[in-house]
């Protein structure tokens, strides 16, 4: 029998009900669906504000991304009301249960907005995490967090979910469309085998796809170029960290041995002198073995 998929051991006490039931859904299925998350104003602030973007936007290239499909990043810097999907609360809570574990800080993998056409057929079944060449089964790489901008049915090509499939392939049962509507959010894990379904209507349909990865991951959409400091200086704090203005301990990530987040003010000094950044475990170590080193003869 295949072990269980490497979630957070137990539901963390702390979680709020919502976002306790969706990660024992993900563990369970690989995938969640939660109802009416967010205000479909927003959803529709969101749209509109994307809507010359995607008009614009030529079609991708290649089977994979979709001959009849419109994909395009950095959503955080096309429209204000992004930040209220990227952190939304329940969303983080959940990306923390699932990757806390296995890093000291998770970060924004991608913000990508996508519309899907009539003709696109449906895309292969594949697993997020395969973007990334490391051991699979042994941790939660990342999490994705599906957006949709208006009805997802199967008809117009819902996403394709293989539940169970984050167990290694034993818990796989038959695959199955994510049919939602605006303020609903689909959660599912890197490890879940999933796919674009075909649309066989007369008509587009869009949304974003928000993922979130472990922050010692090179991510999908490099952040830094995406949203360089004159960008992210407009952001809130906590967005700013959460696309890779932020260290993650012991030190990785650094900008002349400083938090990146230096960047976001005035201009930091030409001659900088580096400061470390370590876990609470490594600090305390380190005070031990400089404690024991002080008072050996």
């Amino acid at each position: 029998m295949q072990p269980e998929p490497a979630l957070q051991p137990s539901l963390n006490p702390g979680l709020s009900p919502v976002a306790a039931s969706a990660l024992a859904d993900l563990r369970r299925d690989g995938y969640c669906i939660l109802r009416d998350i967010i205000d479909v104003r927003r959803v529709q602030g969101l749209a509109d504000d994307l809507a010359e973007r995607f008009a614009r936007t030529a079609f991708c290239e290649g089977l994979f991304y979709g001959e009849r499909t419109k994909r395009f990043g950095g959503v955080l810097k096309r429209s204000a009301h992004a930040e209220a999907f990227v952190r939304h609360p329940v969303v983080l809570e959940v990306a923390e249960a699932v990757l806390g574990p296995y890093c000291d800080r998770f970060q924004l993998n991608l913000t990508q907005a996508l519309q899907i056409f009539p003709g696109q057929r449906a895309q292969p079944p594949h697993k997020d995490e395969d973007m990334w060449g490391g051991a699979k089964g042994e941790m939660e790489y990342l999490i994705n967090v599906m957006w949709p901008f208006g009805p997802y049915r199967r008809e117009n090509g819902a996403t394709v979910i293989y539940p169970g499939s984050h167990i290694g392939g034993s818990g796989a049962q038959e695959p199955l469309h994510a049919e939602m509507d605006s303020g609903d959010v689909l959660l599912f894990l890197g490890s879940t085998l999933h796919g674009g379904g075909a649309n066989l209507t007369d008509r587009p349909r869009s949304g974003m796809i928000v993922s979130y990865s472990l922050g010692w991951l090179k991510p999908y959409e490099n952040q830094w170029l995406v949203y360089p400091p004159q960008v992210a200086r407009t952001f809130s704090p906590e967005l700013a960290a959460l696309v890779g203005y932020q260290q993650h301990r012991p030190n990785l990530g650094n900008y002349e041995g400083r938090c990146p987040s230096i960047l976001l003010g005035d201009p930091p000094p030409e001659f900088l002198g580096a400061v470390e950044e370590l876990t609470p475990q490594q600090q305390q170590a380190l005070r031990a073995w400089a404690n024991a080193a002080a008072v050996a003869p």
